[in-house]
């Protein structure tokens, strides 16, 4: 009867099917898709009062890397602009030198490892916000 029944309509990208009985090999493959496609649909969040959250997990943020993530946040898994940070970097202490992002990006990449986050540079271009399982 079940093998006749309508399959399901999946909607969710953390959700899947089969139908038994399923080779072990094919569930293995089902379950790694699913996992790979769960860990590309997290998306970080800056919420107001400067904390980060990822996963289950969250970490606090001063205020210059609030502005920062403000910009690499929305932009997930997209360059943005080194000039851009640079201006908001000015917006916010006044100083807007190469190496005042510099320090100001090496910072804030310590403190969202441990979400496991990171902050890639795109070489003559800017700064990409990623996870860390992105990049296995």
């Amino acid at each position: 009867m079940e093998a006749r029944a309508e399959a399901p309509v999946c909607e969710d990208v953390c959700e899947d099917w089969v139908r038994a009985p399923i080779a072990a090999h094919d569930l293995q493959a089902r379950v790694n898709a699913l996992s790979r496609r769960y860990r590309m649909n997290r998306l970080p969040c800056l919420d107001e009062s400067g904390v980060l959250h990822f996963s289950s997990r969250s970490v606090t943020v001063s205020p210059t890397q609030t502005e920062l993530l403000e910009l690499l946040v929305p932009n997930f898994r997209e360059v943005v602009p080194r000039e851009a940070l640079r201006y908001r970097l000015g917006q916010v202490n006044g100083s807007r030198t190469r190496n005042a992002l510099d320090l100001h990006m090496m910072r804030t990449r310590e403190r969202i490892q441990p979400l496991g986050l990171s902050i890639r540079t795109v070489w003559g271009r800017g700064y990409v916000l990623e996870s860390q399982a992105d990049l296995v």
